[in-house]
């Protein structure tokens, strides 16, 4: 390729939500040009994200965490409550950051809070130039991908991040297909204000038909996500305040105190989503692109988080090298960091989550022993709490990324 058709960028990510913001500006921050593509929208919606703690080790790296640290809630006690009233039920499994070494697991956030100190940091990266606007047509060839907004503008990028969302332009884009399947269950989440301290322990319910999360926020505040049937959902979320406010106060065995509900409720059902590849063509996913899971043990958006973490480490490797970004064999580096990550922690949720729903009475005992055994077992519950935040054979931890200059 000569120079008149270099393209004008190491890099483009189409799509401005968090783990496409995060994308960005750790490309970056890592040296590449960076283009990008979204749109500059308010976010007007209040819920949050439990941010675990590699997800704030980068965000600090990244000049981020700062900005919204006072907006976040410390997450120093995880309770788990088997709350099936069936015939075998699981112990109450208590698990505390200090017991590893850590002052907390994580931070509980507005989104808001979070994409306003995102949109700040990207508006101050020098290599970061952002197109208000949307990808209409992605175009992948062998030496680079074309990308056509829908304001008409064109341009060009070695290799394409695609953080646009479930309905992924990009992945169709770059010819990856998709596995689905929908859960029998729905999500309602909304805040509340509570009479009693939460005191920064996060409490999660288990019914027979999914969990029910309280999980703290600044001041005598939580967030809620209460998973259950489709219909018990829609029921709930048709409640009015007072009523949605005494049934959560039930759910929760009043151990917060009186209930007052927040303005504004998303409910939204439960699915599994998983890419064939998350890469190829010069295209790689990030964020719900490559991974939709229910809203079981905090793993979503820090799963992006990590996917962002990871494309930034092999984009710089390769400028380090002199290489192609988008070249097959780097994109293998992205496939070989994100699917084993990936992929454990989808069967992991899976698995918890089928476990709980079933009524099988062998899977209800085995689900009962195994949380028994890690309530009681020293070692194995310490395991599992490292094991939560971020899996240990990672090549890399967030510690360890290598940034390069703003």
């Amino acid at each position: 390729m000569n120079e008149s058709t270099k393209p004008a960028f190491d890099v483009a990510v189409v799509g401005g939500g968090p783990a496409g913001l995060a994308a960005a500006i750790a490309l970056s921050h890592a040296g590449a040009r960076t283009a990008l593509i979204a749109r500059r929208v308010g976010y007007g919606d209040n819920r949050t994200t439990a941010l675990l703690g590699g997800s704030v080790d980068l965000l600090r790296q990244l000049d981020i965490w700062p900005r919204c640290e006072a907006d976040a809630a410390a997450l120093r006690v995880m309770r788990l409550v088997d709350d099936t009233r069936r015939l075998i039920r699981a112990p109450e499994v208590r698990f505390s950051s200090a017991e590893i070494g850590f002052d907390a697991f994580g931070y509980n956030i507005e989104n808001r809070s979070l994409m306003a100190a995102m949109e700040a940091r990207a508006a101050e990266a020098g290599s970061l130039t952002r197109i208000d606007g949307e990808a209409e047509h992605v175009t992948p060839d062998e030496a680079a991908v074309t990308i056509r907004t829908s304001q008409g503008e064109t341009l060009t990028a070695h290799v394409v991040v695609g953080a646009d969302g479930r309905q992924s332009l990009c992945r169709k884009a770059a010819g990856i297909g998709i596995t689905r399947r929908a859960l029998d269950q729905a999500a309602l989440t909304f805040n509340v204000a509570h009479s009693r301290p939460h005191k920064n322990v996060s409490t999660e319910f288990h019914t027979p038909h999914g969990p029910c999360v309280f999980v703290p926020l600044p001041g005598n505040r939580s967030s809620v996500v209460w998973v259950a049937s489709p219909t018990e959902v829609t029921r709930l979320s048709a409640l009015s305040d007072a009523d949605l406010a005494e049934a959560a106060e039930r759910q929760s065995h009043s151990i917060l105190g009186r209930f007052q509900v927040g303005q504004g409720r998303n409910l939204f059902p439960l699915g599994i989503e998983r890419p064939a590849r998350f890469a190829s063509n010069r295209i790689v996913l990030v964020g719900e692109a490559a991974h939709v899971l229910p809203p079981i043990g905090a793993q979503g958006l820090n799963l992006g988080l990590r996917d962002a973490a990871d494309i930034a480490d092999v984009v710089r490797d390769a400028l380090a090298c002199g290489e192609d970004p988008g070249a097959s064999r780097t994109l293998a580096r992205f496939e070989t960091a994100r699917r084993s990550d990936v992929l454990s922690r989808t069967f992991a949720i899976d698995m918890a989550n089928r476990s709980l729903l079933s009524d099988f009475l062998p899977i209800q005992t085995a689900r009962a022993l195994g949380l028994h055994l890690i309530s009681k077992v020293g070692p194995l519950r310490r395991l599992a709490m490292r094991e939560g935040l971020s899996p240990s054979w990672r090549q890399r931890s967030y510690k360890e990324t290598r940034f390069g200059s703003p």
